[in-house]
């Protein structure tokens, strides 16, 4: 029955103990929740951890959610941001290097390339901005949420997640045409 159920009837049976229940929000949130984590820490394995570690949060604080305050998605995204801007505070935090890939030699090869590159150089910009910075991108940019949303998964008032969204895009904006204009060597 859980496919039919909304996050919030799921949580109220998290809340009274339902390991069926908490097993659907997993499978239901899981992607979402790594690809969150991913965005803000840049390492998949760290990404991993932290999902592990929101989703053992849900568990434990199901009785302290309240869908009249928040969506749990939005609950979750908080929890996830967090844990995330968190992980990014430790020593010795960094980037991993992505393998390059065998050159492509069809004829949209050129095109290939160019994409590539300020894709590359879109990334590059993205580690060089703060984790809160990163998020607020993420939340809007990446996972779709409104303004409104992603304040409430920020902690934050609403004009003050739109001025901080403001400085995100303003910091890759100048990052990426760094990136591109000194060929990738920031």
């Amino acid at each position: 029955m859980i496919e039919g159920e909304s996050d919030e009837e799921l949580m109220a049976r998290v809340a009274a103990g339902d390991h069926l229940a908490f097993r659907g929000l997993m499978t239901r949130h899981m992607g979402r929740t790594i690809r969150l984590a991913a965005t803000v820490v840049r390492h998949v394995g760290d990404a991993d951890d932290i999902a592990q570690e929101a989703f053992l949060r849900v568990w434990r604080n199901a009785s302290a959610f309240d869908p009249k305050v928040a969506r749990f998605t939005t609950w979750m995204h908080r929890i996830v941001i967090n844990l995330a801007i968190d992980r990014r505070r430790r020593p010795g935090d960094g980037s991993v290097e992505v393998p390059e890939e065998l050159p492509d030699t069809s004829t949209g090869a050129l095109a290939g390339l160019i994409v590539a590159e300020q894709q590359a150089a879109l990334q590059r910009a993205l580690d060089q901005l703060s984790g809160r910075q990163r998020a607020a991108i993420a939340l809007f940019h990446f996972e779709g949420l409104s303004s409104h949303d992603s304040a409430l998964a920020m902690n934050l008032s609403e004009s003050a997640f739109e001025s901080l969204l403001t400085r995100a895009r303003s910091a890759l904006r100048q990052r990426v045409y760094a990136n591109l204009d000194d060929g990738g060597r920031a």
